[in-house]
């Protein structure tokens, strides 16, 4: 990976994303902020701001990716915010930083700005995480979910019914996540177990807040997601959202060869 430089177009960004900087991107630049990726990005959550990152250079934009991490300042500009899993001590790492920035994090999701939130992060935008031992941590409160620790782990791949199409990814999590009156979920479960294995709901969504507990990572198996996430993104950010026309192929055989191995049609 390349060193992060401060202003540089590849910032944090792999070498095969910079690799992309040849490519006309003269539609505006777009500002990702991954939240703690040292801390909260396990089973290949890093690839969803590489996936990011990517389709902004193939639709003609320039994305600037900042990595923030705990006691760090703000960044300047955030046009959309991307967490992920982490283990508890990682959570726990984070904890105080995200506290700090409690109050910017709620107006901005109360402002329509996109986020996507994954496993330990979504947990984290929830109302509380109440531990095995039954420990109460108290969340963000952005989203309307509370979530209890589990003994036994819930793996597998997932097919969701969402707004934005069907979903596909690979759940692993332990936490138990059971939506409040009234909030609605990512989507529905139509394999696997979802937030908790019994409601047939998996994730929330709360305005452009987008949180799941998909790994995979999710985004580069959905690019339906990716993009409606970006076209959020670079319409706050430029005033105007101009798609470049993207080669999907692989990646959409891909997700109707999972939907069809998982329900058979």
């Amino acid at each position: 990976m390349n060193e992060p430089t401060h202003g540089e177009v590849a910032l944090a960004l792999p070498d095969d994303v910079a690799a992309l900087a040849q490519l006309p991107a003269d539609k505006g630049e777009v500002h990702l902020v991954h939240l703690y990726p040292r801390e909260m990005s396990i089973y290949g959550d890093l690839g969803n701001t590489r996936c990011l990152a990517a389709r902004l250079r193939w639709h003609g934009y320039r994305p600037v990716v900042h990595d923030h991490h705990p006691g760090a300042p703000w960044p300047e500009r955030a046009d959309l915010l991307l967490g992920g899993g982490g283990q508890d001590s990682g959570q726990a790492r984070v904890t105080e930083d995200l506290e700090r920035h409690a109050d910017r994090l709620r107006e901005l999701a109360a402002d329509g700005l996109p986020m996507l939130m994954i496993c330990g992060m979504y947990q984290l935008f929830g109302e509380a995480f109440i531990t095995v031992e039954g420990q109460r941590l108290p969340g963000l409160g952005i989203l309307d979910v509370t979530t209890r620790g589990n003994a036994t782990r819930m793996i597998g791949p997932v097919v969701l019914d969402t707004d934005f199409g069907s979903v596909v990814g690979y759940e692993n999590h332990s936490g138990s996540t059971v939506l409040g009156e009234g909030q609605q979920p990512f989507g529905r479960v139509r394999h696997g177990q979802g937030n908790n294995g019994s409601d047939g709901y998996e994730g929330a969504r709360v305005g452009n807040v987008v949180a799941s507990y998909l790994h995979g990572p999710i985004l580069p198996a959905n690019p339906a997601l990716a993009d409606g996430l970006l076209e959020i993104a670079a319409r706050r950010a430029t005033g105007d959202w101009v798609p470049g026309e993207i080669d999907d192929t692989v990646a959409t055989r891909a997700h109707e060869a999972q939907v069809r191995r998982l329900l058979g049609s």
